[in-house]
């Protein structure tokens, strides 16, 4: 076996001591951990809660030889279902709601059956069908617009002490913000106007065929639970 030349041993020797040094000059890859997001709140699923607030109005009878005008207040409570769908940034939803209600005002001023003792309109019960659209791009926040359906009691009684009650359908728009506590529950105010149009007074109870309003402003909290 021939021998190496001398100045190939040399060639080696001055690579094998400059390879760590080369390796040290390579940039290593740093390591980072990765970083975990929460997220976001999911407003879709069903819910369903319990609903206070305060209502006002008003309510104008009007036939012959009658006229009034009542200012009907007070307070309602009640429950509410309803589910929302989300998709992106905004928040489908229908929601119903029945409360009772103490909502009440009379009026002695008026002429025919509101004179002396007077006449009165009472609410005894309100309900609501509605569609929500809302916007959750501030997480837990949703301010919502709605609208839909309303129904309930109107409830006449003239000074003949004579009460009828009947049934009205009619329509409901407001507005509201609804914030999520937890992970099931929620909390909302919101303001919504009812619109129960012209209940009927017969001749029986009012002596001749009288047309009842009723119109009502709500302002209201609530508590959910979602499913």
């Amino acid at each position: 076996m021939k021998r190496l030349p001398m100045t190939m041993y040399i060639g080696l020797f001055v690579a094998a001591m400059a390879a760590p040094s080369f390796a040290a000059d390579i940039p290593r890859q740093s390591y980072k951990a990765p970083i975990y997001s929460v997220p976001g709140y999911s407003w879709t699923g069903f819910y369903a809660g319990i609903n206070g607030g305060y209502g006002f109005g008003t309510s104008n009878w009007s036939g012959v030889g009658n006229s009034g005008s009542t200012k009907p207040k007070g307070a309602l409570a009640g429950i509410t279902l309803g589910y929302n769908l989300q998709t992106g940034s905004w928040v489908w939803g229908l929601e119903g709601d029945v409360d009772y209600s103490w909502v009440k005002g009379s009026d002695s001023s008026g002429t025919g059956v509101c004179t002396g003792t007077g006449c009165e309109t009472r609410n005894t019960w309100l309900g609501t069908a509605r569609g929500r659209l809302g916007y959750a791009g501030w997480d837990r926040w949703l301010p919502y617009i709605t609208g839909g359906a309303a129904f309930g009691s109107v409830k006449m009684t003239p000074n003949t002490n004579v009460s009828e009650s009947k049934t009205r359908f009619g329509w409901t728009v407001g507005a509201g913000v609804e914030y999520a506590l937890m992970s099931n529950w929620t909390t909302k105010v919101e303001y919504l106007y009812a619109d129960l149009g012209t209940a009927n007074c017969s001749a029986a109870a009012c002596g001749t065929s009288t047309d009842v309003s009723f119109k009502e402003h709500i302002v209201r909290l609530g508590l959910n639970y979602r499913f």
